[in-house]
């Protein structure tokens, strides 16, 4: 296992996650190279038998390690910023094989896409489709366009992570797809290259799948019937994992359902998975601060905060938390809280958990994916270090900021400057 036990000690692959405590200081995540790349693999075999391209959805997790392992075991890349972008070919992906997504693209973040002449431009507007082809014409250049289409599907997932329902801000309305792709065939700096769907995230249930993709796929069939040809299908992510009883698909599963509803088209397929990459391929590793009680609660603090890992406070997300040693001792009920003046920063209520003491550690499982991607410095703390481990061997993937670099960022107005400055 690449987060196991050893003579009760939490070890990440080959190395001892308290020897990470101790030379990197803590809070830092830690990613294991296997747990990723096995979980990638396992979409490669999966989809082994079609015209796939499983293309990271680097938003789950921008590392530059992180995007590099999946640059060197061949994958490629779903972004939805120009910083997602230039992480992509910074890690050494090609441009053909990028997919730009995103509801709110740039004119700037636009032409760096259409100069690259990455594999799709994913468009959800019809402003978008005509911006596109603006700035394709005045590069010289076609645009290779699909549209992410809104198939107007409950992906029975949480409401702030779902975003193929007709109310969601995301993608062209299911009713105006097909005109848009009429007005676009006939553009001069747009090449239709595709079609794309992107229903929710942290999806449990295969059905919401198949029936985005049957809706995909009686419009390719309606779209070729009209001579406008599509080469790629982009089917999106969002498959879930286990964070704490969940029973997510297998791959294998998922793979069957493109099998039944798309196999038949023999068109290349996009795959984009993020969470089910990264996430439990990573752990959020915190020392306890102390311990507290009021009398009708235990309270475990630990140095670890919402601007760290703000899925508990943002989705009331559950997450595992194991203490780095166990001790054996007989567990206890308990709150466990970050140092932040906020009373949402809560990693954990009521949370049966071995007792530990201040200088413990903890760590919160499953962390890899929309975690160190979402923390911020509020309260003015650092970004924590990221570390990637492989076997034996660590490194410090991203180091922790100072708050010399920190305040780097800020210039004092020049009225404001003088005595004390």
């Amino acid at each position: 296992m690449c987060f196991h036990y050893q003579d009760g000690e939490l070890y990440a692959e080959g190395v001892s996650v308290a020897a990470l405590a101790r030379r990197v200081g803590t809070p830092f995540y830690c990613y294991s190279t296997d747990k990723l790349t096995r979980n990638f693999n396992a979409y490669q075999q999966a989809l082994s038998d079609l015209n796939a391209t499983v293309c990271y959805s680097v938003k789950a997790n921008p590392n530059l390690s992180v995007v590099s392992a999946v640059a060197r075991l061949g994958g490629g890349a779903d972004v939805v910023s120009g910083g997602e972008l230039f992480v992509a070919r910074r890690a050494g992906i090609a441009a053909d094989k990028i997919v730009f997504s995103g509801v709110g693209k740039t004119r700037a973040e636009l032409e760096e896409a259409v100069k690259l002449g990455i594999l799709q431009i994913n468009a959800e507007s019809a402003a978008e489709v005509e911006t596109l082809n603006e700035i394709a014409l005045a590069l010289g250049k076609k645009a290779n366009l699909a549209l992410r289409v809104n198939p107007d599907v409950d992906a029975l997932t949480h409401v702030k992570i779902t975003t193929g329902k007709k109310e969601n801000k995301f993608g062209v309305p299911w009713p105006e797809a097909h005109e848009l792709y009429v007005k676009a065939a006939r553009l001069p700096g747009i090449r239709i290259a595709g079609i794309a769907v992107h229903i929710g995230s942290q999806l449990l249930d295969l059905e919401p799948f198949r029936l985005a993709f049957t809706k995909i796929a009686a419009m390719v069939r309606t779209l070729e019937s009209e001579g406008i040809g599509i080469e790629n299908i982009d089917l999106g992510g969002g498959m879930g994992i286990n964070y704490n009883v969940e029973l997510p698909p297998t791959c294998e599963a998922y793979a069957q359902v493109v099998r039944e509803t798309l196999g038949g088209f023999k068109k290349h397929l996009i795959v984009e998975p993020g969470r089910s990459i990264v996430g439990n391929a990573g752990i959020l590793v915190t020392q306890v601060i102390g311990c507290k009680s009021n009398g009708e609660k235990n309270f475990i603090i630990v140095d670890a905060g919402m601007n760290d890992l703000i899925r508990p406070a943002l989705y009331e997300a559950w997450h595992t938390i194991l203490p780095v040693h166990k001790t054996g001792v007989a567990p206890m009920i308990a709150d466990i809280v970050g140092p932040i003046c906020e009373s949402g920063d809560v990693f954990a209520h009521e949370r049966i958990i071995e007792p530990v003491q201040a200088g413990g550690l903890l760590a919160i499982m499953c962390a890899g994916a929309y975690g160190a991607a979402m923390s911020s410095m509020y309260n003015f703390r650092p970004l924590v270090p990221e570390v990637l481990v492989n076997g034996k061997e660590f490194a410090v993937v991203r180091k922790r900021t100072s708050y010399e670099e920190m305040v780097s960022a800020y210039t004092v107005a020049p009225w404001l400057q003088g005595e004390g400055q």
